[in-house]
């Protein structure tokens, strides 16, 4: 990735020339990937055996603090134990299967709802009422059920349920986010819309000035991005036209504070994105080919010395934040609800993603290169199973 300095000095020489950066060639994308069960059911089944951005470690700022949701179909909690360490398991109680939590919040235990068998946050059972009714009951062998691996990177929390086909958003990860950015806001919304069609609308600016006339474009410019790629996951950077107030500044030090908007696609489901004041971190959870909930966090940006965000900077970072929930979404979401509903009219049957939209291709050509690797791997591990079986 480009540091600041470099960055300004190519965003300037698209200025100066009337250009933007451009891919290698066109991406063609089929439609029924965006309405087909089949399709669908690969994607959730991928990943499930991928690391997955699941949630901010801001999220998670004492012993004790949880997030629970569903991931991939899955209900996980994933939790800061009382000596510090993150830590998800299956968000199901070894009882019956009552989930234990909901949303977020801080605990010193987890217990169920349903008969009160209580957990320790390392997922430990530490106590069953009534214990006598189940003699047989090994308690260190019935802790809840944790996920094949835990990752902390770039301020993110990666949770892998099951054994993976590949390092996934974890090939090559730049820093996103500083231990030092506080948590301000979350919400969870719901789309009636593929997952797919509301990341494109974020990964491109050739949009900017027909769909954004009046909120993004007077601020910016007209198809012009710097686009980069570090393993799946992609940088897509959109200047503000005050960027050009730093043409003769010197470059030792230079911050682009406050001149770009970055928006990082984690793949395949995570958009971190850095705005004027603040970052806004969203997470897709599709729950079927034409639904999708999202989990969004708003964090300050990074203090300098590790210092408390002021009154001031909290207040601009809100200020900001509801600038784009009141603006830009709405806007991009009137778009790709009638691209959804287009998607079954019969009149095409792929999606033409251009060189200016190479960001799209890099996320479907990394997302069709993991469903065959997944194909692959499931075709592998069920072989021995076949020999031993015979044939059918």
């Amino acid at each position: 990735m480009r540091n600041d300095a470099e960055l300004l000095d190519h965003i300037l020489s698209h200025i100066d020339e009337g250009t933007t950066d451009l891919g290698e060639e066109d991406w063609l994308e089929p439609v029924e990937n965006y309405a087909s069960q089949s399709r669908f059911d690969a994607e959730r089944q991928l990943m499930r055996r991928l690391p997955i951005a699941y949630c901010p470690v801001a999220a998670l700022p004492e012993p004790g603090s949880y997030v629970a949701r569903a991931c991939a179909g899955v209900p996980i909690v994933v939790v800061r134990d009382l000596g510090g360490t993150i830590r998800a398991f299956r968000n199901a109680c070894r009882h019956r299967g009552m989930q234990l939590v909901e949303d977020s919040g801080c605990t010193k235990i987890f217990r169920c709802t349903y008969h009160g068998w209580a957990y320790r946050l390392d997922g430990r059972l530490e106590y069953v009422p009534h214990e006598h009714g189940f003699p047989d009951l090994d308690k260190d062998s019935n802790g809840l059920v944790p996920v094949h691996d835990v990752t902390i990177r770039s301020g993110l929390v990666f949770v892998t349920q099951d054994e993976p086909v590949g390092a996934g958003a974890l090939e090559s990860l730049p820093e996103l986010l500083t231990d030092d950015q506080v948590l301000f806001d979350s919400n969870e919304s719901v789309d009636d819309i593929n997952w797919k069609l509301t990341a494109e609308g974020t990964l491109e600016g050739y949009h900017i000035k027909p769909t954004h006339p009046e909120s993004f474009y007077p601020y910016g410019y007209d198809n012009l991005n710097v686009v980069e790629m570090q393993g799946p996951n992609s940088r897509v950077c959109f200047p503000f036209r005050r960027i050009e107030k730093l043409r003769d500044l010197p470059r030792e030090k230079l911050s682009l504070h406050r001149m770009v908007t970055l928006v990082n696609r984690v793949f395949p489901f995570a958009s971190i994105n850095r705005l004027s004041q603040h970052f806004d971190v969203t997470f897709a959870e599709p729950e079927s080919p034409t639904r999708t909930r999202y989990f969004s966090y708003k964090l300050t940006m990074p203090m300098p010395n590790g210092t408390a965000p002021t009154e001031e900077d909290l207040a601009g970072a809100k200020k900001d934040a509801a600038f784009l929930s009141d603006t830009g979404r709405k806007e991009d979401a009137e778009v790709v609800s009638k691209i959804q509903a287009a998607v079954g009219s019969g009149a095409n049957t792929h999606y033409r993603f251009g060189r200016f939209e190479s960001a799209i291709g890099h996320l479907h050509r990394n997302l069709a290169r993991y469903l065959e690797l997944m194909n692959k791997f499931e075709r592998d591990i069920s072989q021995p199973n076949a020999k031993l079986n015979g044939p059918q």
